[in-house]
């Protein structure tokens, strides 16, 4: 039985904007699944402090009024859903997060923002995982398939149902149903222990970055901001 035959943990975000340097989190989910079928769940709305621009209202439909009047307090979010994550990855539950390293990033910056101990410290100095990213095993091993790498779109790739793409309930549960289907697809990643996974997802989205990083630049364009890091990306200053 593969890492993908157990327990899983979904997780995703619903934000601000798409800096997760200085996004902050509007919703929030972590749903507990087992064989791909959810067993437990827990959600978040939380206020953040900051206007909502009305092109992320557009996308998830939290208004700015109903985050005022139905959110919780932002540093409480974000410190449970943290506890969350760390609790699940103690007991060695792998958290799936499609494009894990906005997700991770963003709360990492969260917990920053609000003083809060770190994902590391959490972990007791140890890396925060594992991880499995379903976008970056699909870049990895279909690399040469035409199309967008949305998760809708991968969703359709996979055969993988999405009731209602960016709710965080909806997203967190459709990332781990990928991640199993990319696993039964592709025997190599369902052989994985799911640390190799994680460590083998290290170097694959680096080599995605680079060669982003080189299309970018022969569009005449820098490629500076393109970071390698995963599952976080590297501190301002640090790359």
């Amino acid at each position: 039985m593969g890492w993908h035959a157990g327990e899983l943990i979904g997780f995703d975000l619903e934000t601000t904007g798409t800096d997760p340097r200085e996004a902050r989190i509007v919703t929030a989910a972590v749903i507990e699944t087992r064989a791909g079928e959810p067993t437990a769940r827990r959600e978040w709305l939380a206020d953040p402090g900051v206007p909502i621009p009305a092109a992320t209202v557009a996308i998830h439909g939290i208004t700015d009024a109903r985050a005022a009047a139905e959110g919780r307090p932002a540093a409480e979010v974000v410190e449970e859903v943290a506890a969350e994550l760390v609790r699940h990855w103690r007991a060695g539950r792998p958290v799936v997060a499609y494009n894990a390293a906005f997700d991770l990033s963003l709360l990492a910056a969260e917990l920053g923002r609000y003083g809060l101990p770190s994902l590391g410290e959490r972990m007791g100095g140890g890396e925060p995982g594992p991880v499995v990213d379903p976008l970056t095993i699909d870049r990895a091993v279909d690399r040469y398939r035409k199309g967008k790498r949305t998760l809708e779109a991968v969703c359709v790739e996979y055969g993988v149902v999405l009731d209602a793409a960016h709710e965080a309930g909806a997203d967190a549960l459709a990332a781990v149903r990928v991640a199993r289907a990319v696993a039964l697809r592709h025997p190599e990643v369902a052989r994985a222990s799911v640390w190799e996974l994680h460590r083998r997802q290290v170097g694959w989205y680096a080599d995605w970055a680079a060669g982003y990083r080189h299309w970018l630049r022969s569009q005449g364009r820098s490629g500076d901001d393109v970071d390698a890091g995963w599952p976080l990306r590297e501190p301002v200053g640090e790359r």
